[in-house]
């Protein structure tokens, strides 16, 4: 009998988030070949949004007209990426279900004759396999912000709409990893700085 597979925490090595590798960023890109998935992968990779956000979000928090998009009742600037996506979604889910009445931003066959949310797996498909899962993708872009930002807990909270919490958990793993990095990194005599 095969021994049981137990799931891999891969974002995560000693405590510290990892970020993902371009190569697992550009795999999740180039499967987004479908304009739900592409505004799926668009709202985790971009605006941090979990599985649960992303099928439960409603026409009602895209705001075309002003730029800017609701991800779990925090308004964001809305960037060029998503709104393309956005709109070849809308596009898309107009010539499909013209008649529709459910308020979801995202609605399937079966959504579109009721007025609940897709299915977990439905949305979760996206990446499936992938090494870059939604949540993956969600956790990189926190985490991403983190380094680019000074891994400032305040900005992830004002950012994201996150919690203190969670806010200074990436700041640490952001400053971790730079920490890493520069210990890495040559100096400006050519030799490596760090421990002996």
């Amino acid at each position: 009998m095969p021994e049981p597979r137990w799931p891999v925490r891969r974002q995560q090595a000693g405590g510290v988030l990892q970020a993902l590798v371009q190569a697992d960023i550009n795999e999740a890109v180039a499967t987004a070949t479908t304009p739900d998935i592409r505004l799926i992968v668009a709202l985790a990779a971009v605006h941090a949004a979990r599985p649960k956000m992303i099928r439960t979000m409603q026409l009602d928090d895209v705001d075309l007209g002003n730029r800017r998009i609701t991800v779990d009742g925090h308004v964001r600037p809305l960037d060029d990426l998503t709104c393309r996506a956005v709109l070849d979604w809308l596009d898309y889910r107009r010539s499909r279900w013209p008649n529709t009445a459910n308020p979801h931003l995202l609605i399937t066959q079966k959504a579109a004759v009721e007025l609940g949310p897709v299915g977990k797996l439905w949305t979760t498909r996206a990446t499936r396999n992938l090494t870059a899962t939604l949540e993956r993708l969600r956790v990189d872009r926190q985490l991403e912000e983190a380094l680019t930002h000074g891994a400032d807990p305040l900005h992830l909270a004002l950012v994201f709409g996150i919690d203190e919490k969670t806010a200074i958990r990436y700041a640490d793993s952001a400053r971790a990893l730079l920490e890493q990095t520069a210990e890495h990194s040559p100096s400006p005599s050519g030799k490596e700085l760090g421990p002996d």
